[in-house]
């Protein structure tokens, strides 16, 4: 298939590029650099250097031998959208192009302006463009679990069955975001829904759990085509965070009491659900929704795994209890269901001692460029 990347300079985006480019598909990547330029701006630039996407697309092509197409420009404007959309004319279209990270959506009134007008008018402009110049094209939408919350009752797929004074009806599950950013996830599925049914859009929404991991098949060959690997707490999931601190010497930062529960999965998985969502996509008139994550754990069970692995390596690991910046549960019921992609063949990578050895081991060859200050940006809710 054709398939267009949206946003796929980033952390996932260009791991999905090469990852359907090996399979066959033909590629196009899309990015603006907004992640390259707020890293800069918040001094939390990513463990180590990565090339700009002509140097990476070039890499590709030598090692492998498929070629990705490039288009740099900012999906806000409609007609660089139109520009992308008339020259590629896509089969699938994956959605990565948003402002990623849920504290910088809470830093301040402009990191807040930015999260609503860039992801909410790239989703929009995307559903103008998929109705005008592709009409059977297949959306998939890289959501978040982070758009259900914490509800005291199970997370069904998606949806929901509701029986209420004797008659049923079937609804998007409710969501009670923790963020802004997850806010702007709730509106891009709520925007997606309502044109599924006024324009018959095929869509696939992947509400996604955070992502660990840094090693995938196709970054092997060249460590020139790894992922940005940010360790911060305004881009880096926590997992990354704890290892990267892990390695440092730096105290693992647990908020609180650390019971919060959420679904995690290796990047690994990340490229398979995408790439299985591709393959089996949904049918006309459909808003599919599938759970995206392997396995849960709280913060606190996280930090006692890297604590355990890092101490065996001889790293000295210790964890510390911070004040939660956040407003959250620290406790709380967390039952997801995530059967959807299981079913159409997604093998899962559990996260073993092997696993976190492999991340503390890779990491480590770059110890030396973790700079300390910018872990932790005490980013507040409040």
């Amino acid at each position: 298939m054709r398939v267009l990347v949206l946003g796929g300079d980033g952390y996932l985006g260009w791991p999905t590029a090469m990852h359907l480019s090996a399979r066959g598909h033909e590629v196009a990547v899309v990015d603006n650099y907004l992640r390259r330029r707020l890293c800069r701006e918040l001094d939390v630039e990513p463990l180590f250097e990565v090339p700009n996407l002509h140097d990476r697309v070039r890499l590709w092509e030598a090692i492998s031998g498929h070629k990705v197409n490039l288009l740099i420009g900012d999906l806000i404007e409609w007609e660089f959208v139109v520009e992308v959309f008339s020259k590629f004319k896509p089969d699938a279209i994956i959605h990565y192009a948003e402002q990623p990270s849920a504290p910088y959506s809470m830093l301040n009134r402009r990191a807040a302006t930015l999260t609503l007008q860039n992801n909410l008018l790239v989703t929009a402009n995307v559903i103008f463009a998929v109705r005008e110049f592709a009409p059977s094209a297949h959306i998939i939408k890289l959501g978040t679990m982070g758009e259900y919350g914490t509800p005291n009752i199970d997370i069904e797929e998606g949806w929901i069955d509701i029986q209420h004074k004797g008659r049923r009806e079937r609804f998007l599950y409710p969501r009670q975001a923790g963020s802004l950013y997850h806010t702007t996830k709730i509106m891009d599925t709520d925007l997606l829904w309502f044109y599924v049914r006024m324009w018959n859009l095929a869509v696939t929404d992947l509400m996604q759990g955070p992502v660990y991991g840094l090693i995938t098949e196709e970054s092997t060959e060249d460590s020139r085509l790894l992922p940005f690997f940010n360790y911060d707490e305004i881009f880096g999931t926590v997992l990354n965070r704890f290892i990267v601190q892990a390695v440092a010497g730096y105290p693992l930062t647990v908020y609180g009491r650390g019971g919060q529960t959420r679904g995690y999965l290796n990047i690994k998985d990340t490229l398979s659900c995408v790439r299985l969502s591709l393959e089996n996509p949904a049918r006309k008139g459909e808003l599919r929704i599938f759970n995206q994550f392997v396995e849960t754990f709280s913060v606190k069970e996280l930090a006692e795994r890297v604590l355990k692995v890092g101490n065996s390596l001889g790293l000295g690991v210790r964890i510390q209890s911070v004040e939660n910046p956040r407003k959250e549960a620290e406790e709380h019921y967390y039952n997801p269901e995530h059967t959807g992609l299981l079913e159409i063949g997604l093998k899962p990578h559990y996260l073993t001692d092997e696993i976190i050895a492999e991340m503390l081991e890779k990491v480590r060859l770059h110890q030396n460029a973790v700079q300390l200050h910018r872990i932790c940006r005490e980013v507040k809710w409040g």
